[in-house]
């Protein structure tokens, strides 16, 4: 196992900006205003040769704990728990406040080795800074910063003795490097399945995310929107690895005025881009909201498998009714992905977790699943048969054949001539046809319209 190393400050020291630098990517939301990171998150690090976990959290605040930032506090202490060292930072322009003492005598109590950083320090900037820091007992201070990456040979020789050496540089494939679907890749199970959770603000995605690991490791609480960045926990089903994704709630588009919520909601887009399968997270207390609609939609336009969980299952009386109303509606609010699975379910009471888990895996089959030529055309001249296309101008459409090109989502090509004039309402006739002749419910389905020969014609010439 490789070492953890936590990065601990107040809020607005640039730990999310040291976090991103060790990782190579921009996975932490880094903003001017103080308080930006609320959850922990974890990522691969390397500094020169050595590879190591890195923990960025939450600024540390005096609060009470059962408030927002005496959570957030709660967060970071359990990442100081967990370290192997701890990277303790404080901005050396501003020199040090007095937040930083007691903060310092927390990390000092844990007992963790302790690496005193000096942020901010580029040029000939924060020296007076870096000298006060010496006052906190914590040794040397390494002058550093994060924005430009001066001080860097200093902090890894501070590291070193605190990490050991890989066996091998082979550097694990990071989940963003690809998005799913791109290639038509087959399915592994021995690789994590990426599942995305997303919802409109307080729909519990969070709260459902730790009741499915089993521990508090996301921030929860009655404040909508406490979710910002993007977090990613591994976690295993059945045996099966699994790499869960907790969003930021996403509102309407023209609710949205603050640059910090729209780089929330831009950090949720791309999980949803990376995911395979996507569970769009209702409150089935005020179900089908138009955003709720919206983000099924956009979820199938991104081609992702798609479940629907209703969650605050436990607050509906009239269970069966109201899932049977839901299903119906479902039926023509969301015909892109006719037959999707809805799953009731409650991230609070922990119910219905083990159906959600299985209606992922289905729904991720599914998106997965491959029809033989041969089965197609032959279904094909059924419905040929039985609903021929439309002449146009009084020349008649031609198909000739179709066959499945990909994937992951299933994407069919047909083949014949005029195919551009085909009208939307029979190319919708096919999928539907589609969906229902080869069991593809709920999943995205892509048909593209090619021009040419039947190359499977034996007698062309």
């Amino acid at each position: 196992m490789s070492a953890t190393v936590a990065i601990i400050g107040r809020p607005n020291v640039g730990k999310s900006t040291l976090f991103n630098r060790l990782v190579g990517k921009k996975l932490a939301l880094v903003d001017d205003r103080p308080g930006v990171t609320r959850d922990r998150r974890e990522g691969e690090a390397s500094l020169g040769h050595l590879r190591f976990t890195v923990i960025d959290t939450a600024g540390l605040e005096e609060a009470d704990k059962d408030s927002l930032a005496g959570r957030m506090r709660a967060q970071t202490e359990t990442a100081i728990a967990q370290a192997d060292v701890i990277l303790f930072m404080i901005d050396a322009r501003l020199g040090l406040t007095p937040m930083d003492q007691p903060f310092a005598d927390l990390v000092r109590r844990s007992g963790k080795p302790v690496i005193l950083l000096a942020n901010k320090a580029e040029g000939n900037k924060g020296t007076d800074g870096v000298f006060e820091a010496y006052t906190l007992g914590l040794g040397d201070p390494v002058p550093f910063s994060a924005e430009h990456g001066e001080g860097t040979a200093d902090l890894l020789e501070a590291l070193a003795p605190f990490i050991a050496m890989p066996e091998d540089d082979e550097d694990e494939q990071d989940w963003a490097e690809a998005p799913a679907g791109d290639v038509d890749e087959e399915d592994d199970p021995s690789k994590p399945l990426r599942v995305t959770i997303i919802g409109r603000p307080n729909a519990g995605k969070s709260t459902l995310v730790n009741r499915i690991i089993g521990e508090d490791r996301l921030l929860t609480g009655p404040e909508a929107g406490i979710t910002r960045d993007t977090i990613s926990v591994d976690w295993e089903w059945r045996g099966r690895p699994v790499k869960l994704f907790d969003t930021a709630g996403m509102r309407k588009r023209a609710r949205i005025e603050e640059k910090l919520e729209k780089l929330s909601v831009a950090d949720a887009l791309r999980a949803i881009r990376f995911a395979e399968v996507v569970v769009v997270l209702l409150d089935s207390t005020i179900p089908f909201e138009k955003q709720d609609l919206t983000l099924v939609d956009l979820t199938e336009r991104e081609g992702r498998a798609v479940v629907i969980g209703l969650n605050k299952w436990d607050l509906v009386a009239d269970k069966q009714g109201l899932l049977a109303e839901l299903k119906e509606k479902a039926g023509y609010l969301l015909a892109q992905v006719r037959g999707v699975q809805i799953v009731p379910l409650s991230g609070l009471a922990g119910e219905g977790i083990d159906r959600l888990m299985q209606a992922v895996f289905s729904s991720y089959e599914v998106w997965n699943r491959r029809v033989s030529t041969a089965r197609i055309n032959r279904w094909l001249e059924g419905v040929l048969s039985a609903h021929p296309p439309p002449a146009v101008s009084g020349r008649r459409i031609k198909i000739r054949y179709m066959t499945q090109a990909k994937a992951r989502p299933p994407t069919f090509a047909l083949f014949g001539n005029q195919l551009d004039h085909l009208p939307v309402s029979y190319t919708r006739y096919l999928v539907n046809n589609l969906r229902e002749a080869f069991e593809l419910p709920g999943t995205p389905i892509r048909l593209h319209t090619r021009g040419g020969a039947n190359p499977y014609d034996k007698d062309r010439k």
